[in-house]
């Protein structure tokens, strides 16, 4: 990240700017730092201004407690403020939530998109398994067992067991150990964990709400209840995809979207 920019509260958002035309922000989702969503800015530079950050508490920027989402949505609106006052936003996961949550605040947003916002509700015993999941996901935290931590979101996400462990002994584990607490940020930002439908008929601009084909079917569910409740929103499904979306299937309807 090569820039940054001061939130309201005085913490230190590093972010990173390509290509020219409108702004669009990228926000990663839980786990990750702005990286994870670079290689969709690739794409869409080639039509926009496209700003890719680290949110608060990972990789380059600074993070000041106590947390609250409201300090995330001030971070967007610095964002917002250094793009030129005006942006469309792009959320994935957890961080749709986040720039959904933007929206509804009324920031100066012109569309926003999501990709699979994992409501709770939409699954099987969903909402008590994110209530145990938050449970034990503050006691290890508090405790500063960070490695369980990510244990526990990796195996509420349905990673098998053996892939955890492969992941706890693989290099990237450190920096997964390091952003760690940052899991409880995603965490309250998603709430409940059930779809916010009183919020999301506040949001007064335009919503595309994105789900893989290739995605469990609560996850599609989900992303259409979105789409349903916010006044201006619409549903598309990317064939063959998944969770782990191909930048290269979705900033084509991405960069359409955005640019009507």
């Amino acid at each position: 990240m090569d820039k940054k920019t001061l939130s309201r509260d005085g913490t230190p958002i590093a972010y990173e700017s390509t290509g020219q035309g409108p702004a669009v922000i990228l926000v990663s989702g839980a786990l990750s730092a702005g990286g994870s969503v670079a290689p969709l800015a690739v794409p869409l530079s080639d039509r926009f201004k496209v700003l890719v950050y680290d949110r608060r508490g990972r990789g380059e920027s600074g993070d000041t407690a106590p947390y609250a989402v409201e300090r995330e949505v001030e971070d967007l609106a610095a964002l917002i403020g250094a793009a030129g006052g005006e942006a469309c936003l792009y959320g994935i996961s957890s961080g749709g939530a986040l720039v959904l949550e933007a929206a509804a605040s009324g920031l100066p947003v012109r569309k926003v998109a999501v990709y699979e916002t994992p409501f709770a509700d939409f699954s099987e015993g969903g909402a008590k398994e994110r209530a145990v999941y938050t449970e034990n996901l503050t006691a290890a935290l508090a405790e500063g067992r960070r490695g369980d931590a990510v244990e526990l979101f990796m195996r509420l996400v349905g990673m098998p067991e053996e892939m955890i462990q492969g992941a706890r002994r693989s290099p990237m584990w450190p920096g997964m150990e390091a952003i760690a607490p940052t899991l409880a940020y995603d965490d309250t930002v998603l709430g409940d964990g059930l779809l916010p439908r009183g919020r999301l008929a506040s949001v007064t601009v335009p919503v595309l709400a994105v789900a893989g084909g290739g995605s469990p079917g609560w996850l599609q569910e989900a992303t259409r209840a979105v789409a349903e409740a916010a006044p201006k929103g619409s549903y598309r499904s990317l064939a063959g995809q998944t969770h782990m979306v191909d930048p290269g299937a979705l900033a084509p309807l991405l960069a359409e979207y955005f640019a009507l």
